[in-house]
């Protein structure tokens, strides 16, 4: 599926092993293995769920607001014999596209907290930089945990953000994780209005992402 929101880079890894034996006389030299090659991942909208939560009291309640959205794009190209190399690209989300259980709530998202409606903001950017804690090999069907330290841009604010990641290699053909991070809504420029009803809405919002990324063919 090719979309506007699916306008992100591509992301790169490369792994490689070498492996020699030792030097004996009369003994040929152990030859070197070919380097494996990559495989593209790439996300699939419809298996995966980009949301944010913050807390608020709701007419004397505290309640937890979520705000979800499957259109989320971005490339992976994994290699299994080296994760310490691997590169993510970019992770494009349509905020524009968020909905939560109010619909009056959708709107001020749109027009006065997010500004998506406004074509220049529809989009928020993951800009992957390090991947730190992988483990020296990967096998199908182990999970890996990881943390991927990125720019996060929302209504034009940049700021870096790390994502604790949690991914498994279900089969060579599909990918499946989930990531979570937690930011300070004023820090990217965001204001959340006075409603009646509402009050004591937290200063932080967690960020969750969950994705299935399937092999792109060549």
């Amino acid at each position: 599926v090719r979309s506007d929101a699916e306008q992100c880079g591509r992301g790169r890894c490369w792994f490689w092993s070498r492996r020699g034996g030792e030097s004996q006389a009369a003994a040929a030299p152990t030859p070197e293995p070919a380097a494996t090659t990559p495989t593209l991942f790439r996300i699939t909208p419809d298996e995966s769920q980009v949301r944010f939560l913050i807390d608020e009291d709701l007419r004397g309640q505290r309640v937890t607001v979520v705000g979800v959205t499957d259109q989320v794009a971005g490339d992976i190209l994994v290699d299994t014999t080296s994760p310490a190399n691997s590169q993510i690209g970019v992770i494009r989300i349509n905020v524009r596209t968020l909905v939560t259980d109010e619909e009056n709530r959708n709107r001020a998202l749109r027009s006065r907290i997010l500004l998506s409606a406004e074509p220049q903001y529809e989009f928020s950017d993951f800009t992957p930089k390090a991947i730190s804690g992988m483990p020296a090999r990967v096998e199908v069907g182990q999970s890996v945990t990881f943390q991927i330290t990125g720019d996060l841009t929302v209504r034009g604010v940049t700021r870096e953000v790390t994502f604790d990641t949690t991914a498994t290699l279900v089969s060579p053909e599909r990918l499946e994780g989930q990531a979570r991070a937690a930011v300070l809504y004023r820090d990217f420029g965001l204001t959340i209005p006075a409603v009646p009803f509402v009050a004591n809405v937290a200063d932080e919002v967690r960020l969750e992402i969950d994705f299935v990324a399937v092999k792109v063919e060549a």
